[in-house]
């Protein structure tokens, strides 16, 4: 299991625009065969920060996501909205079983 983080700063003036934009990417991402999870978060604590936590299958899902249109076209379009770089942490992880 591949778990991502990317983290993105956006410009205060393009907030309303870039989360137009991303939904988009995050319907059609969650579509993806190889998608466990992919959820937008806003900080509560910084300020203009959102987190993308997107959890997929295998290193191959990932690849393919990264190939595919929807994540493309909204690459391309980042940078309108970003104030700064994009932060991008990379996690391999397990489901750990739990007794209940």
């Amino acid at each position: 299991m591949i778990i991502i983080h990317a983290t993105m700063q956006v410009n205060p003036e393009k907030t309303e625009t870039f989360l137009q934009e991303i939904q988009p990417l995050i319907e059609a991402s969650r579509a993806e065969a190889g998608n466990i999870s992919y959820n937008l978060y806003q900080s509560a604590e910084k300020e203009n920060t959102f987190l993308m936590a997107e959890v997929w299958k295998s290193p191959d899902a990932v690849a393919s996501h990264n190939q595919s249109d929807h994540f493309k076209a909204f690459t391309a379009k980042a940078q309108e909205f970003l104030s700064a770089p994009l932060k991008v942490d990379l996690y391999q992880g397990e489901p750990l079983q739990t007794s209940r």
